[in-house]
């Protein structure tokens, strides 16, 4: 079986071995604290040995309820937001077929992610008059999108069929024993799965909260857990650093940003692993984000993005580091044919594969950006496949628990997430934010300026 491999050559000329021996101290109190369960945030440590902990009889009742939903639903519909639905989308998206809506029963669909009415407008058109299965996932069952999401199509569900059947086709991913989901599943008999009390949001993907859906997909959970358990012995057990890609990988990044980098971009060049980049942004951001540190994460899909991102990329300000998400067997052959006018100048490339033409895009991209000063990572692995992308999500998760207690922050916790959430609840008249509404709506009146479409040059004060 081959392994996750990191190549970080495009990084040493930016960087010493001395500055490696001294970060390794670093990471060995990290490690320490992450594998003793002895550091801030210890309480949400359970996703360390999930792959292990989740039970045969556990995943055989995934499997039978997604069994279910394949063969009486004709759309099935995941609401949840953040690590409620991120983990299970990009595993999806990662493999499955690019356009797999077109072709797959059920229908796959994301609510609860935003409050866009026209989202919301289109995805009621799109399942009008199908069999539908939602699984709403939430720990409290009053998280504000969601929790929207779920009022609007359970109500649709009502309207379609009927007050009697409609909990049928709901399955509730909560908690164990209370918030508001808990309670309406318990009082209408809908079925459950239960989110892990150790587990926080962007870490769940390999529970109920990710697996469900993935199964649902037709995915083979049980190759992706297996894939997550053997990197616990790579990535988690392994100590020895010069082994373990992971926490090599965690070790640099936080070596760059000690020397001033600010923003790491991942990169990939298969649309398929777009998801996995948004997973990865959530999961890294939301983990060291604090106290005014961290990288910036961001993403980029190529070849695509250097059609837009190229420039800024190449010369623009030299803040950045790039690791390169590398897929070493596509499982893909296209060859190029030959044209007899050749009015595109493409005759040279005829009898090669795209496969072969994309792996040099990824080859002359990654040496053009180490000559414009991007220290560059690449993380390679074999194939696009359960047993992979599991472990490709064990690696993410352990290099990034290690990085942020390196970093000195604690990873497992979100402090900043309720700003925006009491603004909004505020601005909305939630009860028990009066005061605070008044106090946003005084700087509001204050602040906003705007100017008129049709009046150039002439500011207006709005009062908001």
């Amino acid at each position: 079986m081959k392994n996750i491999k990191l190549d970080y050559s495009n990084v040493m000329d930016f960087i010493t071995e001395e500055d490696i021996e001294q970060e390794k101290k670093k990471y060995l109190e990290a490690r320490k604290k992450v594998v003793e369960k002895s550091g801030e945030g210890s309480d949400y440590l359970g996703w360390l040995d999930l792959p292990k902990r989740i039970t045969d009889d556990e995943i055989d009742d995934i499997l039978e309820t997604a069994a279910h939903i394949r063969e009486d639903s004709d759309v099935f519909i995941s609401v949840g937001i953040g690590g409620s639905y991120l983990g299970a989308r990009a595993a999806i998206e990662a493999l499955s077929p690019n356009f797999y809506n077109m072709s797959m029963k059920p229908q796959i669909y994301f609510a609860g992610n935003s409050i866009s009415p026209r989202y919301l407008k289109d995805l009621k058109s799109v399942i009008d008059g199908k069999k539908v299965t939602i699984n709403i996932i939430s720990k409290s069952g009053t998280t504000t999108e969601p929790a929207l999401a779920f009022r609007m199509i359970r109500e649709w569900m009502i309207e379609n069929y009927g007050q009697k059947d409609v909990f049928k086709r709901i399955v509730a991913t909560t908690d164990s024993s209370k918030g508001a989901l808990r309670q309406l599943a318990d009082e209408e008999g809908i079925k459950t799965f239960v989110i892990p009390d150790d587990v926080g949001g962007r870490f769940s993907v390999l529970t109920p909260v990710g697996l469900l859906p993935i199964a649902v997909a037709g995915i083979d959970i049980r190759k992706m857990l297996e894939g997550a358990a053997d990197g616990m012995k790579e990535f988690r057990d392994e100590e020895d650093i010069a082994k373990n890609p992971s926490s090599m990988y965690a070790i640099l990044r936080n070596i760059l940003y000690e020397k001033g980098k600010r923003i790491e971009m991942l990169s990939n060049f298969e649309p398929q692993l777009h998801y996995i980049s948004e997973w990865w942004k959530q999961l890294f951001g939301e983990s060291e984000g604090k106290d005014n540190k961290g990288l910036h994460p961001t993403s980029c899909d190529f070849t695509t993005d250097l059609h837009s991102m190229g420039q800024w990329i190449q010369d623009g300000c030299r803040n950045i580091i790039e690791t390169f998400l590398n897929v070493e067997d596509p499982e893909s052959t296209i060859v190029i044919g030959m044209e007899k006018r050749n009015l595109d100048h493409l005759n040279y490339l005829a009898g090669k594969t795209f496969r072969y033409v994309n792996e040099q895009a990824f080859l002359g991209t990654r040496a053009a950006h180490r000559d414009g000063e991007v220290p560059n990572m690449t993380i390679t692995i074999p194939s696009i496949s359960p047993y992979y992308i599991g472990n490709l999500f064990y690696f993410f998760e352990w290099a990034v628990a290690v990085s942020g207690y390196m970093l000195g922050v604690n990873p497992f916790n979100q402090p900043g997430v309720e700003s925006y959430k009491k603004n909004m609840f505020a601005l909305l008249g939630k009860p028990g934010f009066e005061e605070q509404s008044r106090e946003i709506r005084e700087k509001l009146s204050g602040q906003k300026k705007f100017i008129s479409a049709g009046s150039p040059g002439k500011a207006e004060v709005g009062a908001g």
